[in-house]
């Protein structure tokens, strides 16, 4: 009695390698997709920045401009939530010391004065321990 061998299966070889490459790119889809949704899940639950809180609004001043003319300025503070009480001193100072002694044509242009807002803005945030976020005129008249 004569044994023969018997060749194995060609398309059950084909089937196991390709069962097997499936779940790899299954797992690295799977892999990839998790991380992606982390990341996404993280990014969206972070902080964008300080939490507006309370507007403080502060009375009028008169600035002496150059060459005699003057500017009444009114501002409102916007705090950040974790500020407490804001006392107006600092702010209407460094308003004071910023306006003072520019001219009427560099106030009266809008870049100009949108860029000494933005410097105010810094300025408070330094005197106020970054519990300022931002500044409103409530009134710029020049004469």
């Amino acid at each position: 009695m004569s044994v023969t061998a018997i060749p194995p299966q060609p398309e059950a070889a084909a089937d196991t390698g390709s069962s097997r490459r499936r779940w790899v790119v299954l797992a690295a889809v799977l892999a990839i997709v998790a991380v992606a949704g982390y990341l996404y899940l993280d990014r969206s639950n972070a902080p964008e920045g300080p939490v507006p809180g309370e507007v403080v609004t502060l009375e009028p001043i008169q600035v002496n401009l150059a060459a005699g003319h003057y500017l009444k300025l009114g501002l409102a503070v916007q705090t950040t939530e974790e500020a407490t009480d804001l006392e107006g001193s600092k702010a209407l100072d460094a308003a004071i010391t910023m306006f003072s002694g520019r001219s009427v044509a560099e106030l009266t242009d809008a870049t100009q004065r949108e860029a000494l807002k933005e410097r105010l803005v810094d300025r408070l945030a330094e005197l106020y321990d970054d519990q300022v976020m931002g500044v409103y005129f409530t009134e710029f008249v020049m004469q």
